[in-house]
């Protein structure tokens, strides 16, 4: 019983990082961490409701549903953990993972309560290497997809510049110097005009993960007719 519980949440594991490593590969919000966590915990709930109901129910108490106030705390968990998830106005979305990990204890408070401490116990540490072990390997192993991450990107430009020139120079077109420093990936963009008649760019890039914010800054500053940026690591 031991080994098929063990066996059922590290093949839980196992597909939600499929799934993550998708979403990833495909620079989707859902990645690594959320899909795993998700599927590890809700994995150990299907497992304590199974074994519950013969633990506490059966025969002896045929009207008791020894889940259903575990249910309850699932549910209203998930309200707290969707405070934790935030929007932002370039539309990304960032909190999916601590939302997951509030989730997820409420997944292993129920299991403790319930008194299947070896469940628990395993969750945890998958829980945990999913979170911290599992994405690294991942990184360094994987292709230079997963090693990105993105950045919110602000410029003032001055009137009338040509914004194709602009775009095709923050995405490193030259090839000289993609292979020096990786590419940026423009994701998202949104163009106003200012009152002054000069123009803000709203960007959201894909960096190499070896790049510093301030690399960035600066790379972007020195272009022509720049006038101000603004940068934030997501």
């Amino acid at each position: 019983m031991e080994f098929e519980m063990v066996m059922k949440l590290v093949l839980a594991l196992v597909f939600g990082l499929l799934i993550g490593i998708d979403r990833q590969l495909k620079q989707k919000q859902l990645g690594l961490r959320p899909s795993m966590v998700i599927s590890v915990a809700s994995c150990l709930i299907t497992i304590v409701s199974i074994h519950a109901f013969s633990k506490f129910g059966g025969s002896n108490h045929p009207n008791m549903d020894p889940m259903r106030l575990a249910a309850q705390i699932v549910s209203g968990v998930g309200f707290i953990g969707a405070g934790v998830i935030l929007r932002r106005s370039n539309e990304v979305i960032s909190g999916l993972t601590s939302a997951a990990l509030i989730w997820s204890s409420s997944a292993l408070g129920i299991t403790v309560g319930a008194g299947f401490y070896a469940e628990a116990v395993c969750g945890v540490v998958l829980l945990i290497a999913a979170v911290n072990v599992i994405p690294a390997l991942i990184k360094s192993l994987g292709p230079e997809t997963l090693s990105r991450h993105d950045v919110a990107v602000k410029i003032v430009v001055e009137p009338n510049y040509r914004m194709t020139e602009l775009i095709k120079t923050i995405e490193r077109k030259d090839q000289a110097e993609q292979t020096k420093k990786g590419e940026y990936k423009i994701r998202y963009m949104k163009l106003k005009d200012l009152d002054n008649n000069c123009q803000l760019i709203d960007l959201t890039l894909s960096v190499p993960d070896n790049q510093y914010t301030t690399e960035i800054y600066y790379y972007i500053k020195k272009i022509d007719h720049v006038q101000s940026v603004e940068v934030e690591r997501l």
